[in-house]
């Protein structure tokens, strides 16, 4: 009666008072953990359940209660557990079967969510809560379409959900369908005013769109709502750098190290962190790289501008970029990721050096290149390549499949192959190449492919040294080119990565690099149309 009454510090009470007497009363214990569940005193809810099922070990809904207690703990593979005994008990137990997706969703076990929550719209499809996490979990999966069916249905059986509008929205901004996103999210603000991500969400649609100001307000005002909130400080930084202001931008993209993504990447060392406050003169600071390839070559530039305040620099980057770094300027030690470290004073992220170095776009520091093949393996690859009949061509067409962004930068080889001709020898720069196309290249023998070949990228290196001209779309590939002082044509998409800047042509990153932007409705193919008119503009004036 008292927790029907939602008096459930009472109850707990109560049902110690009820223990005192019997002991062995199941019930009590039951209820009990309840209780102290409602309380969220998941910990002892956990141990009264425990005490219940040794009483009564074959209670499917304690079982299932148990597993609620610890997912709030966050013991998922423990929740689960008790969910499957539950089921096991009772094959038909729904909440088991949508809980049970819930903590298996938490476990990152999208697809064996995805089919517990099948289960449980199997024995009820009329409940909103196992649409909805199937929803979230089919998002996961990258399975748009079908998540948007799945918050579509959301919707249709409980409309006041503000999370499902959310997350319909979510769902079609992936699928660029971005005025029918921003629809969905300002319905979810308008069912709850309150909602930070909400608002965070419909500023990165705005941003997309290129609705920059409306974008900026979002962000703010998902910030006033929730300070702590990283992703909407984390794009409101993408946003800034992306408009030039790198005063403001620097400082916000420090937050992409807060948070639970891509935890790898932040390190933890007793060593203090150093942004540019005081001297290093005389000191050892280790430089580490924390995301992509692409992200240390054009980062590690800023190597030498540490040196030359004194300091003796450790360098620490991805194993494959080993052979290509001992190249570069102010470095004194180079390691791989990860390595047992000699001794250091301070350390820093390299992707937070342009906030320690306090850099503009007016001061980016060897834009013409900083980085050198190593000349015996340039000799190497001239062999392989053998005499030069015509101008030689670099191809990359797409980057990193888990790359979260890799569908909007990457473009199908069916149409990059449209910029081939027998005016140019064109070499492929990938070493990975996806099944399907491989069998794109098999139909294409003018493509010269050497992906088993390239080792490391101190070998792509040298093969770019001996082309004329590399095309490649947004991956590392192209910052190699840069960091060479090679040509490079850089193919990119309307709304592209921050570090383009939008409308120039040119970048102070690389002065060596043209930019060609995509069309936000023409998607890649004017911007294929264009590069094969330069192409062929270039060959007829000796342009290569």
């Amino acid at each position: 009666m008292l927790i029907a009454k939602r008096q459930f510090a009472a109850a707990v009470i109560s049902y110690d008072q009820a223990i005192t007497l019997k002991p062995d009363f199941a019930e009590a214990y039951i209820q009990r953990g309840n209780a102290l569940r409602k309380l969220g005193q998941f910990e002892s809810a956990v141990t009264s359940y425990d005490r219940a099922l040794a009483l009564l070990p074959d209670h499917a809904e304690t079982h299932c209660n148990r597993g609620i207690a610890l997912k709030e703990l966050r013991r998922f593979e423990l929740a689960v557990a008790g969910y499957d005994r539950a089921i096991a008990l009772n094959p038909a137990f729904l909440a088991a079967y949508a809980n049970r997706g819930v903590a298996l969703a938490a476990l990152h076990q999208h697809e064996a969510a995805v089919a517990s929550f099948d289960q449980a719209n199997a024995l009820h499809p009329g409940v909103a809560f196992t649409h909805l996490h199937r929803g979230v979990s089919l998002h996961a999966l990258g399975r748009y379409a079908a998540a948007v069916e799945a918050h579509q249905k959301t919707i249709a059986l409980d409309a006041s959900s503000s999370e499902a509008h959310h997350n319909l929205g979510l769902a079609l901004l992936q699928l660029r369908q971005h005025e029918a996103a921003i629809a969905n999210f300002d319905r979810a603000i308008t069912l709850n005013p309150e909602f930070a991500d909400a608002y965070a969400s419909r500023g990165l649609a705005m941003y997309e769109t290129r609705q920059h100001q409306a974008a900026i307000a979002n962000y703010e005002k998902a910030i006033a709502l929730q300070p702590t909130l990283r992703i909407a400080h984390r794009n409101l930084s993408h946003l800034y750098l992306q408009l030039g202001d790198y005063v403001k931008g620097w400082e916000k993209f420090e937050w992409r190290m807060r948070g639970e993504d891509n935890p790898a990447n932040r390190r933890t060392f007793t060593q203090p962190l150093w942004l540019g406050q005081e001297s290093i003169a005389g000191k050892t600071i280790l430089l580490h790289s924390e995301q992509g390839m692409g992200d240390t070559l054009q980062f590690c530039r800023y190597a030498r501008q540490v040196a030359d305040l004194g300091a003796s620099v450790i360098l620490e980057v991805q194993k494959p970029l080993l052979g290509l770094l001992g190249s570069l300027e102010g470095v004194t030690t180079l390691l791989p990721k990860l390595s047992v470290l000699p001794p250091f004073d301070l350390h820093c992220p390299l992707m937070s050096l342009p906030l320690a170095i306090r850099a503009r776009i007016n001061n980016i520091p060897s834009a013409q290149g900083y980085l050198r093949a190593d000349a015996a393996k340039v000799a190497e690859w001239q062999a392989r390549l053998g005499a030069k009949t015509k101008p030689r061509v670099g191809l990359v067409w797409s980057g990193n499949q888990l790359h979260k962004n890799d569908q909007n930068r990457s473009i199908p080889l069916t149409e990059f192959a449209q910029l081939l001709s027998d005016d140019c020898e064109f070499v492929c720069l990938q070493k990975e190449v996806k099944p399907a196309d491989q069998e794109i290249l098999a139909a294409h023998p003018e493509i010269r492919c050497f992906g088993a070949e390239l080792n490391d990228f101190s070998d792509t290196a040298a093969l770019c040294e001996l082309l004329d001209l590399i095309i490649s779309v947004d991956t590392s590939v192209a910052h190699l080119a840069g960091a060479l002082g090679r040509p490079v044509w850089i193919l990119l998409p309307f709304n592209p990565d921050w570090r383009w800047m939008l409308e120039r042509s040119d970048t102070p990153w690389y002065s060596r690099a043209r930019l060609y932007r995509g069309d936000r409705l023409q998607g890649w193919s004017g911007v294929i149309a264009r590069v094969r008119g330069d192409l062929s503009r270039g060959l007829k004036t000796d342009g290569l």
